[in-house]
């Protein structure tokens, strides 16, 4: 049933009392610099304002053989996180309403160089509206909004009249094995929200992600000798070349797709990372390269996998040179299927409600093309993944930052769909 509309008012207000709070603990998550492998530090930060405020806790590693005998596990690589996972469980005093999962990632990525940013990455400085910091907007805010929109139930004495997982993953970043992991250790829901700054509006579809790496490798001489020699970083930029072909070839499988036949370039092959060479006068016989590639929802990984090898080989063949040294091709990291949330569902329902109630519009929805963890959910748990969270700007990018005035709207948002979705009880004592 709607919400008592004094009731929502009374939600409302606690979140707008609390938010001033909620600001200081995004900015303290924001100091952490939590990138790949670094996260222990905020994952204890984490840890404790849960169990203070008198969740069961759960902390435990990845469990990599479980993973690997999964069908949406990515590889493991040498810099894959150790980092620990942390659920903070709520049990209500009686089970009335409907379970759910609050969920968020700490791992954040890379800064690129400092002095590009207008304030340091991990100084969690507030202009305007605005609130400065690398991993703020993706999704440090969002892990604390998980946390605030149950304060504000409790700081007008209630909560979820039903069992609510928050949930604290590493590896969102890179492999998404971190949430996968959730679902592996057993925890399951009626339904499972994720705040990730998705400017207010519920993702419908979005696509699976491949993470891959190529190696060429050349034949080394002096420049004065380069003619006798193969330039291995040469050689990889002619591979490129061959992958997009690739890319160009997806986007035009784009027909007949709904959600994404009217998007322009729905599916994006990024060259993330190359190096090679050993010095600047001789002809470099190495070069590896980094690259990420999306994916439709019903292609799997496997799939989009051996068409990356197929083509990687068949242009090796063409060439005069890699027809006898072709690249190796090696998959370390995301190894994800994309998804489609079906219309219909009652949670998505009740989000609706709480968005307006929240934002005075009615909610939209739209495809996103980047890897979410919500997957885990829509295609292994087949529960209703709702992905929706506040308005940022130049996430993964220079001077990263999330709309404060957003941030509230959306941690009433979340709020008021608990509320409903989980029905609430008075807190006992």
């Amino acid at each position: 049933m709607p919400l008592d509309p004094a009731l929502r008012d009374r939600i409302l207000a606690s979140v707008e009392a609390g938010f001033a709070e909620q600001t200081a603990f995004t900015q303290e998550m924001i100091r952490f610099p939590s990138t790949r492998g670094d996260e222990h530090t905020v994952q204890d930060f984490v840890f404790r304002a849960l169990k203070q405020r008198g969740f069961t806790m759960d902390r435990f590693a990845m469990d990599r053989e479980a993973i690997a005998n999964h069908p949406g596990g990515a590889p493991f690589s040498e810099t894959h996180s150790e980092a620990p996972i942390v659920v903070g469980i709520h049990h209500p005093r009686e089970e009335k309403g409907r379970s759910l999962i609050l969920q968020s990632h700490v791992d954040v990525v890379p800064t690129g160089p400092a002095e590009l940013w207008t304030h340091p990455p991990f100084d969690p400085v507030i202009e305007g509206d605005w609130l400065y910091g690398r991993g703020g907007a993706d999704m440090k805010a969002g892990g604390a909004a998980n946390l605030f929109c149950l304060d504000a139930l409790r700081r007008i004495g209630l909560q979820p009249a039903a069992t609510v997982y928050v949930q604290s993953v590493v590896e969102e970043e890179s492999t998404g094995n971190g949430a996968l992991m959730t679902h592996l250790r057993g925890y399951e829901a009626d339904a499972v929200l994720i705040p990730e700054p998705e400017e207010e509006m519920l993702v419908r579809a979005n696509t699976g992600v491949l993470w891959f790496q190529f190696e060429v490798r050349g034949v080394p001489m002096h420049v004065r000798e380069m003619a006798a020699g193969a330039n291995a970083i040469d050689a990889a930029y002619r591979v490129i070349g061959a992958l997009r072909e690739l890319e160009a070839a997806l986007n035009r499988e784009k027909h007949g797709r709904k959600h994404f036949e009217d998007i322009a370039h729905p599916i994006n092959l990024n060259i993330g990372k190359i190096e090679g060479g050993d010095w600047a006068s001789s002809v470099p016989c190495w070069c590896r390269v980094d690259c990420r590639i999306g994916l439709y929802p019903g292609m799997s990984a496997e799939e989009l996998g051996k068409r990356i090898e197929a083509k990687v080989l068949a242009f090796a063949r063409s060439d005069s040179f890699l027809s006898n040294n072709p690249p190796k091709v090696v998959f370390n990291g995301f190894w994800s299927e994309g998804y489609v949330l079906e219309p219909g569902s009652e949670a998505e329902a009740v989000l609706g409600n709480a968005h307006k109630a929240s934002t005075g519009k009615a909610l939209k929805s739209f495809m996103t093309p980047g890897y979410l963890d919500t997957r885990v959910y829509a295609l292994y748990d087949k529960v209703p993944a709702l992905c929706y969270g506040p308005i940022s700007q130049n996430i993964h990018a220079f001077d990263e930052r999330v709309s404060l005035a957003s941030l509230k709207r959306i941690t009433g948002t979340m709020a008021l769909f608990v509320a409903e979705w989980c029905g609430v009880e008075a807190i006992e004592g």
